[in-house]
């Protein structure tokens, strides 16, 4: 998702022509805007219920998953070679055809019930919304010449990006309650229409630059790149599922993502002209600007362990848990707009991260000492807000200096790079939450088990109460004890999903405390800021 600025300075000149003449400059964000929210809502879509996801393709929720990771997978790896096609079709006609493409696979997602057949058709729509966005992007920042307009513009688009997963709850939750899960697929399908019906309409046949010859693709590069990624995805999504190691599904797709690492690496090392450029891996500051964001991808997907404790524990149902959501939105989009102004204030990048994780630090905390298997739903809206501030407030500033941190000609690889560090993020939260939710529950539940027995005087006397609640309510007295037995072990269970949310959030604030002490003892960090025009680190 990480994009870089457009270095050709020529576009800017060539940019008015390819909208026709009587087309307001309003009109075509519109039409920009118009094409990109269904592309970003389709991103985070098989997870926003993904229990009815799930049921729907008769599938577990891994593979809902994992079938984000494709989409993700297909954005990551294509980012590189799309920039061929940007360059060899002419706007309107490149428009028009991933627009038809994006139309198709959202008609095929709307009839298939087969999760084989979704897989692929997930993968292809991240290739298209590489295309969309490169393009998109383009068009927004070529016409935005002062520095602080396309500062603006760079926090309006990733503010989107960060706020899709709770808007798509918001959007999709009373629709999927009301439908099967495809339907949303079907919507998406007519919320392509209109851009598709705007774009001839307001743009000429107008290209962008010269145009280059498609006869040396370094597809080769692409597949390799591509199958890493997704073979890394299915590792981390199902390697707790299925026991790590001791399964030759994860040992085989271990092996090949080490293979096609090693193959990409000594490929790249010997091009001309890289698919990805390695030297930018020589800038402390971009490895710093990576670090920040694989954590915060870390800190921004812990809202599946909350949303998991609200339908879980606390029996919200999906329409419920996106309404509370909306206090995450919010801190999101305020997190995101105090960044940009912080940004176009020239604050040193310190100040920027260390105000923000102590944010998530603080939601951690409050999650940490308020996880009950009772609470009232007041008590999260504050903590949900400060985690969408923080949020909000690292995302732009930190993308914008990894991206800065290396050389002009070299931008497109930071970009790349950092694109593929948050799928990481993405992919290694999904790891982690598994193995807390998987090993960790059933550590607990055996740690409860050896303490839980007839004999203890509390265990006796709970069970007792339990028993006489039932008989007070009807059940046969036959049945009490079975009764009794069942609701210990749920609530037993209950104690088990309290524990592992715990667990999980004492990880992350160990985590973020790490990262802080880092972040305040590098020095050269303390008189850093960002300059989005020069992509340049400028020392205050």
């Amino acid at each position: 998702m990480s994009m870089s600025i457009p270095q050709n300075v020529n576009i800017v000149d060539n940019i008015l022509p390819i909208f026709k003449s009587w087309v307001p400059e309003w009109m075509i964000k519109i039409v920009l805007f118009i094409l990109l929210l269904p592309s970003i809502v389709l991103f985070f879509l098989p997870i926003t219920n993904i229990q009815a996801a799930a049921g729907y393709y008769g599938s577990e929720p891994a593979d809902m998953q994992f079938s984000v990771a494709l989409f993700y997978a297909g954005y990551v790896g294509s980012y590189s070679l799309e920039r061929r096609f940007f360059n060899y079709l002419a706007a309107r006609e490149y428009f028009i055809l991933f627009t038809f493409l994006l139309l198709l696979t959202s008609w095929i997602c709307y009839q298939t019930h087969e999760v084989y057949i979704f897989f692929p058709v997930r993968f292809m729509q991240g290739l298209l919304f590489a295309s969309t966005v490169n393009l998109s992007l383009s068009l927004m920042f070529t016409r935005l010449r002062s520095e602080r307009a396309r500062e603006v513009s760079f926090s309006v688009f990733f503010g989107l990006l960060i706020c899709a997963l709770p808007f798509n709850n918001i959007v999709t939750a009373d629709l999927i309650d009301h439908f099967n899960f495809h339907i949303v697929y079907k919507v998406a399908l007519f919320s392509y229409l209109p851009s598709l019906i705007l774009l001839p309409l307001t743009m000429n046949r107008i290209r962008l630059n010269v145009r280059f010859p498609l006869y040396k693709l370094d597809w080769q590069s692409f597949a390799l790149y591509s199958m890493g990624l997704v073979l890394l995805g299915y590792i981390l999504i199902f390697g707790q599922e299925y026991y790590w190691f001791a399964d030759r599904r994860i040992r085989f797709s271990s092996l090949g993502f080490i293979c096609l690492a090693l193959v990409f690496t000594l490929r790249q090392r010997a091009m001309k002209r890289p698919y990805i450029d390695l030297r930018i891996f020589r800038s402390r500051n971009f490895k710093a600007g990576l670090l920040v964001l694989f954590v915060m991808y870390l800190c921004r997907f812990v809202s599946g362990i909350t949303n998991g404790y609200f339908s879980s524990l606390l029996g919200f149902d999906p329409m419920h848990i996106s309404y509370i959501n909306v206090f995450n939105l919010l801190g999101l989009i305020s997190g995101t707009i105090i960044a940009a102004c912080l940004v176009i204030q020239k604050k040193n990048i310190r100040y920027i991260w260390c105000i923000g994780f102590i944010l998530l630090l603080i939601f951690h905390l409050i999650m940490f000492y308020h996880s009950d298997v009772q609470a009232n739903e007041f008590n999260y809206f504050i903590p949900l807000y400060i985690q969408g501030f923080g949020i909000g407030l690292i995302m732009v500033p930190t993308i914008i200096y990894t991206i800065s941190s290396v050389a002009v000609s070299r931008g497109t690889s930071a970009a790349a790079v950092s694109l593929a560090i948050r799928y990481l993020g993405f992919c290694a939260s999904i790891a982690l939450i598994n193995f807390f939710e998987l090993y960790g529950k059933s550590r607990h539940y055996n740690a409860f088990q050896d303490h839980l027995t007839a004999l203890d005087y509390p265990v006796a006397q709970h069970m007792q109460t339990q028993a006489n609640i039932l008989l007070t309510k009807g059940l046969h007295p036959g049945l009490s004890a079975k009764g009794t037995e069942k609701l210990l072990i749920a609530t037993v269970n209950k104690q088990d999903q309290v524990r592992f949310a715990m667990d999980y959030y004492e990880l992350i604030a160990w985590l973020i405390v790490g990262l802080l002490l880092l972040i305040a003892l590098s020095p050269y960090l303390g008189k850093t800021i960002v300059r989005l025009r020069s992509k340049r680190l400028s020392p205050a």
